[in-house]
């Protein structure tokens, strides 16, 4: 199950967040390496939103405790469906129309 978690963090000085964002990077390498995590990108001036690929709502929930562990922050997470998902979706519900309109 693919979901999108995008955090904003709270507002603190940067410069006193270095070491935890050291300490967060560390924590999500190893993710990142066993698939886990499919894609980690950071938002201009402060936050992340990173794609997990995970089997469960219980462990998201673990990863997203471990972040807020790690960085405190508002999380916004959002599921998502392959592309191709939708794609096959929208081809079959324009044969179902072609088909009526014949």
């Amino acid at each position: 199950m693919l979901f999108m978690v995008i955090s904003t963090p709270r507002p603190d000085r940067p410069s006193t967040m270095r070491a935890v964002q050291r300490d967060w990077w560390q924590w999500m390498r190893p993710l990142e390496k066993s698939g886990v995590v499919k894609a980690i990108y950071v938002k201009v001036g402060r936050g992340a939103a990173v794609v997990f690929d995970v089997k469960s709502n219980e462990e998201l929930h673990t990863l997203v405790t471990q972040w807020s562990e790690h960085i405190p922050a508002e999380f916004q997470v959002l599921p998502l469906a392959a592309a191709q998902y939708q794609e096959k979706i929208a081809r079959r519900e324009g044969k179902k129309k072609h088909q009526k309109d014949k």
